[in-house]
Parts: C-alpha cells; structure tokens; sequence
C-alpha cells in the first residue's frame, strides 16, 4: 500500500519521533520547519508500506551525522540529503525505489521525507532502530550483518565523500565520523542501500505510522487539558521512573558526539532523591542515588512535566521541571545479539541489561 503523506501529519510525527528519540535524532523543529516549507511550495510525499517493496528494490537510507547541538546552529538543508542519494546512485548505478530513516527518533525522523519531496521518491514507513541511537552499529541491520558498505557524506560546503568499503561496521562508524567531525560534526548522509527483502526482514517496521500515532496523543491530550505525559504512557506502555527539577547539565562536543549527563532532584514523592541521566547523544543510563534503574536499549524519555513535550540531550537546561520516563524497546534490541550491539556495554557501562519491564 502507498499512501499521501499529509501536511496535518507533520507536526504530529515530530511530537512523537522527539519522544521516541530518547533524548537524540537531533531537535526535529528545523526539519519540520522545512518540511512545511516544501509542502507549501508544492512539494509532496507519499508512505510507502515495507511490505509493498519488491524483494529486489533498492531502498536509501538516510540520515543527518554529527553532533546534536552543532545541527542546532547549522541549519539543516533539505538538498544536502538528496544530493547525498543521488551520489548514492551515481556511486552504485542503481535508482532508489523509496527512501527510509536510519533512525526514527528526533528531527532524523524527517530526513527521509526532506530528501523524498525532493526527489519525488516514497518514504518507507520504517527505520532501523525504533529509537535514536549515536552509532552505526547500533541498528537492526547491523544486527542481522547484512553489508554496511557503502556510505556518502555530504557538507553545505559541497564536500562529497564515498566510503566503498570497511571491513565492519564499527569500522564504518570509525571512519565515517571522522569525516563527519573534520566538516564540522554535522553532514547528510546515505547509509548501506538495503533491498526491499532486507528491509522487510530486518527493519523496524511501521515505525513512522507509529511516531505520528504517538505524537497525535501528545497534543491531542493537550487540546484536552488532560496530562500528556500521561497519554505517552497509555501509548506507549510506559512506566514513570522520576520526577523532578533539572539541577545541573555537564555537556561537552567531542569526537562528533554530545557527551555528558543531566542531573535531576526529585520532586513530590521523588523529593529527596536525586537522577543522573548519563548521555552520548541518546540518553544511555539512568542511576538514582547512584543506582541504575534504567537503561539501554530501553527507550530512556525525559519530558516536559507539564506539556509532555521531549527534552533532548541538546536542549537540556537548568531549572526544567521533568518527567523522567521508561517505554519499551523493539524486540530485535534486547535480544542476546542486540545488547552487544546497544546494550550498556556498547557504551562503556560494566552493567548487565535489566529492563524496566523484565517480569
């Protein structure tokens, strides 16, 4: 089935892709600024159903690289995406079928529909995580080792660059974030294309009906007064894991990513206590007291107490009143295969995967 992706349906996909991006993809407003822009000018897109993919089409893969707080001040530009497609093509002498995210979380929802309504090409209603995350190997496709080669990047200084081949996926992400932070920590990218098999058997799939569905509530319960933190977790099935106030942000750009952690003190029946969200783009861990009480691949969501809206990694500061939030990740993430690719390990954290929902 493919569908007309329709304007109303903008604003609710970046509400629930900011959610769903646990703290990273980048703030979506600039690209949903864009988008409305290029649907003003004319400029159209279409949803394409992963199941309606031939098993030979070749789907784009599509994302901004770099730092969250850089794309902040570099603003994101709809041709950057596209041209990095159509390098793409020229690179493999095959044209796109339809184009996806890498990542459903955060302004990198958006991306593939940018560079659809560019090029005219349908938007797959999939990604390859469920979530955001900083890394190339922490994806679906990377979990079923299928090739993560080749790659182009493109800057708003018209460098272009090709990675033909490397000899793994962490290799890849060596590599391509080198070239990322040398053009200043944010570029377009072109992943691995993928085949309409591979997607169908290794993405995330109805991901993006899914973030619209989400962000729908979010503003539905506003329209309502109702509370919509509340509605993300009706949605969702999530769990509430603190509330409080932001009380300390250490933050730092380094090595092409946004590293530090979010300290918050516990308000109403969380006064007293205190939550550390430590963070590499993506919100990674939560301790309370100094105790981890959740953690990746569960989707780690701090939000808004009052409006529900996500609060990312770039956009964290002092005095925010929060709601820190638990919601459950895709299964391929917690299998024995995902957590070593996303779980706390991948980050460095010597902890063994609990999740908040283990029975």
């Amino acid at each position: 089935m493919i569908r007309d992706f329709e304007a109303g349906e903008i604003d609710p996909l970046a509400v629930g892709a900011w959610i769903l991006g646990t703290g990273g993809g980048g703030s979506p407003y600039l690209a949903q600024l864009n988008l409305k822009k290029l649907y003003k000018d004319g400029k159209r897109v279409k949803l394409i159903d992963p199941q309606a993919l031939d098993d030979g089409d070749a789907v784009a893969v599509v994302s901004k690289m770099g730092a969250p707080l850089v794309g902040q001040e570099r603003l994101v530009d709809p041709a950057h995406l596209a041209r990095a497609m159509q390098l793409m093509e020229e690179y493999t002498g095959r044209k796109f079928r339809a184009v996806m995210s890498v990542e459903i979380g955060g302004g990198n929802a958006l991306s593939p529909f940018l560079a659809g309504a560019m090029l005219d090409i349908p938007v797959v209603d999939a990604d390859a995580m469920g979530r955001a995350y900083p890394e190339a190997q922490m994806t679906s496709f990377a979990i079923g080792d299928l090739p993560m080669y080749p790659l182009t990047l493109v800057d708003c200084r018209d460098n272009e660059a090709i990675v033909a081949k490397a000899a793994s996926w962490k290799w890849m992400e060596r590599i391509s974030r080198k070239i990322c932070t040398e053009v200043g920590s944010t570029a377009a990218t072109c992943k691995a294309p993928r085949t309409g098999r591979e997607v169908k058997d290794w993405g995330v799939l109805y991901t993006v009906t899914k973030a619209v569905s989400l962000g729908r509530a979010v503003l539905e319960a506003r329209a309502a007064h109702t509370d919509p933190v509340e509605a993300v977790l009706a949605h969702e099935g999530g769990k509430v894991l603190f509330k409080g106030k932001i009380a300390d942000v250490d933050r730092t750009t380094t090595g092409g990513f946004l590293r530090g952690s979010a300290m918050i003190e516990g308000l109403d029946d969380d006064r007293g206590s205190k939550v550390e969200l430590a963070f590499q783009n993506e919100w990674a861990v939560a301790f309370r007291d100094g105790q981890p009480i959740a953690m990746t691949p569960d989707l780690i969501c701090l939000l808004d107490t009052v409006s529900g809206e996500a609060i990312g990694t770039e956009t964290v500061r002092y005095g925010q009143r929060v709601t820190v939030v638990a919601l459950p990740a895709p299964d391929v993430l917690t299998s024995a295969k995902g957590l070593e690719h996303v779980g706390p390990r991948a980050f460095g954290y010597d902890l063994d995967f609990k999740s908040v929902f283990a029975a």
